[in-house]
């Protein structure tokens, strides 16, 4: 069995200088390499590409069969490390802490201690007749975090 950190080891050399980061990474019993990676700027097939030739090229087939496949993480899966909150400051966010609360707002701020979600609704302020914005910033650390999804907007 191909040993994990070797893996780990080979795709670091491969993307030292770059901005690509490793988000999963998986080895299965019969030498399916599965990695999930990201980069701060968006991650494109060239990177993918780059990503899987650092770990075929400290591989031989010969010695050990091996099936390998490097994704990225995909719109609608959770974020899983510190790097893709910072990469997703700014945008919108939908999370869901380990107590079952539920919040969305705009992730303002990550740090490698938690997050920062701000979130605004409508509220009635006693003496006054309309509902008026409040917007509240709610701390998060990454504890608390069962799971985290980008909103996806279209606007």
């Amino acid at each position: 069995m191909i040993a994990k950190s070797d893996i780990r080891k080979f795709i670091e050399e491969g993307i030292e200088g770059t901005d690509v980061f490793i988000v999963e990474l998986t080895v299965s019993e019969q030498n399916h390499i599965h990695v999930v990676a990201d980069a701060d700027s968006g991650l494109s097939i060239d990177k993918c590409v780059a990503v899987s030739r650092s770990i075929e090229g400290k591989l031989d087939r010969e010695v050990e069969d091996f099936e390998l496949q490097v994704t990225s993480p995909g719109l609608t899966n959770p974020l899983k490390v510190t790097r893709q909150y910072k990469k997703n400051v700014g945008r919108g966010l939908k999370v869901r802490t380990v107590d079952e609360e539920s919040l969305e707002g705009t992730l303002v701020e990550a740090t490698d201690e938690g997050i920062v979600l701000e979130h605004s609704f409508k509220q009635r302020i006693e003496g006054r007749k309309k509902k008026e914005t409040i917007t509240e910033r709610i701390p998060l650390t990454y504890d608390r975090i069962k799971e985290a999804k980008v909103m996806i907007s279209f606007k």
